[in-house]
């Protein structure tokens, strides 16, 4: 229990201190922002800070702080580790990045600035990919909500189909991905900010309070996987939202295209983060203390098994039941973001205007067609597809963020910050895929000399084509 409170203060404690320090290495200041520059009632919509960091943490908590701490605790109480330092110096610092140099850059998309800042080629590689991960997690965060929400209303045999929740949630996307930003999403997101808020609170309290506490470890550092599987890079991939997320770096410029003061960075970006890795950390503790053994765990299933044992475990009928609706907003009030951001960035690659409600529904109608057919994929497929590539998009955005200080920063130094997380990420996420089942799977020993001499690469690239050539500018 004492590492649990342990990883909960580095997260308090970073948010005042470290994210002091980015904030002040990255320097706002009182320029006026996209926001009221570009006010144009569609996406360019002024918010207060409050709302928009309600809008902001339901974008980015999908079912990654849930599904991905609780997949993540099998490997037990490591995971706070990850979820806390990894929230601090890499999540938020990557959040805070890439919305406040999206803010800096008209509201662009992850995408354009990633061409800006690591060259045309990493835009078009960005442009792609990100399309693709969003995609990815419109899809993830649909049918895994719609599973849920069938299992819940398993009763009821006119609502009961997986079909009718996929296609309600289908018809709610379509119109959140549509609509002017204020109208729906501005509206339901703090209310829905809040529910998720009080369920984290909740589970937190049925498990510390419940008589479950005394199952939950210290950390060890032994591998208590029931596969035994690999610490690195596995879990670090499979928390996904939880500590570091790439998808993230996608629902940030929609937020910064709604800011009115760049002084707001800190408290919505890296804030939002850092309440998101509070989230991850509860479920992960939860699913630690709430099962006898790891075995146990792993028995239980998938991630949605787990939440409905826990919730109706620690909370009883009707608090569980609440709780699993919190844990069923996450994921999509993230999907419909997904699709947002999406349609945002093809909108920015072509040069699109989305004014026009048509210009709109030809971007729109075509993605959410593909997703739809995607959502008959298996689900564990798709959702390890989308961990991989979440990270690998963390990674490169935290390389373009490094690149941004050290040219644009308060002092070259800073760009340290972003730069180290990106090297440790990119050893991460080229040994998973070399590794993986769904990668090259090939061994251990073979992978993970490939993932650091990769990572060297990166980091020497970094250190010679920007850190040098730009001192001798």
């Amino acid at each position: 229990m004492v590492s649990f409170f342990v990883a909960l203060a580095v997260l308090v404690v970073g948010y005042l201190i470290y994210g002091a320090i980015v904030d002040r290495a990255f320097g706002p200041d009182d320029r006026q922002t996209p926001a009221i520059k570009n006010a144009d009632g569609v996406d360019f919509v002024p918010m207060p800070t409050w709302k928009i960091f309600m809008i902001l943490l339901l974008n980015i908590a999908g079912l990654g702080p849930i599904f991905g701490a609780i997949g993540g605790a099998l490997w037990g109480p490591q995971v706070f580790l990850w979820i806390a330092f990894g929230t601090i110096f890499a999540g938020a610092v990557h959040d805070y990045l890439s919305g406040m140099i999206s803010m800096r850059h008209e509201g662009a998309s992850v995408a354009e600035i990633s061409g800006i800042y690591l060259g045309g080629g990493m835009k078009i590689v960005m442009r792609i990919f990100t399309v693709v991960l969003l995609i990815f997690v419109g899809t993830v965060f649909w049918t895994g909500p719609a599973g849920l929400l069938a299992r819940l209303t398993g009763f009821n045999p006119i609502i009961a189909g997986l079909g009718f929740w996929v296609l309600v949630i289908f018809v709610y996307y379509f119109l959140a991905t549509m609509v002017p930003i204020d109208k729906i999403i501005g509206r339901i997101y703090p209310i829905f900010g809040a529910v998720l808020i009080f369920m984290a609170i909740g589970i937190f309290v049925g498990i510390f309070f419940g008589g479950y506490a005394g199952n939950l470890d210290e950390i060890t550092f032994t591998n208590v996987h029931p596969k035994q599987l690999p610490i690195w890079p596995l879990m670090f991939i499979t928390v996904a939202c939880g500590a570091l997320s790439g998808f993230h770096s996608t629902q940030s410029p929609i937020m910064a295209r709604c800011v009115k003061s760049e002084r707001q960075g800190r408290k919505i970006f890296f804030g939002a983060m850092v309440a998101e890795g509070l989230i991850a950390l509860i479920w992960a503790a939860a699913a630690c203390a709430f099962y006898p053994t790891y075995q146990a765990l792993a028995a239980a299933g998938a991630q949605a098994n787990v939440v409905f044992e826990i919730s109706l475990g620690t909370l009883g009928a009707i608090g569980g039941g609440l709780a699993v609706l919190g844990v069923i907003v996450c994921p999509i009030t993230s999907g419909d973001t997904a699709f947002r951001s999406a349609r945002l960035t093809l909108a920015d690659w072509f040069g699109f205007d989305q004014g026009p409600i048509k210009n709109r529904l030809l971007i729109a109608i075509p993605m959410l067609l593909i997703a739809l057919f995607l959502s008959k994929v298996d689900y564990q497929i798709i959702w390890r597809y989308f961990a991989w590539s979440n990270q690998t998009l963390a990674t490169i955005v935290l390389w373009a963020g490094a690149v941004y200080l050290f040219k644009k920063g308060k002092s070259k130094i800073y760009a340290a910050i972003p730069a180290i997380p990106a090297t440790f990420m990119s050893a991460t996420t080229v040994t998973y895929i070399f590794i993986a089942p769904e990668g090259f799977t090939l061994p251990y020993s073979v992978g993970l000399p490939i993932g650091i001499i990769s990572a060297a690469v990166c980091l020497f690239l970094f250190l010679f084509l920007v850190v040098s050539k730009g001192n001798k500018q």
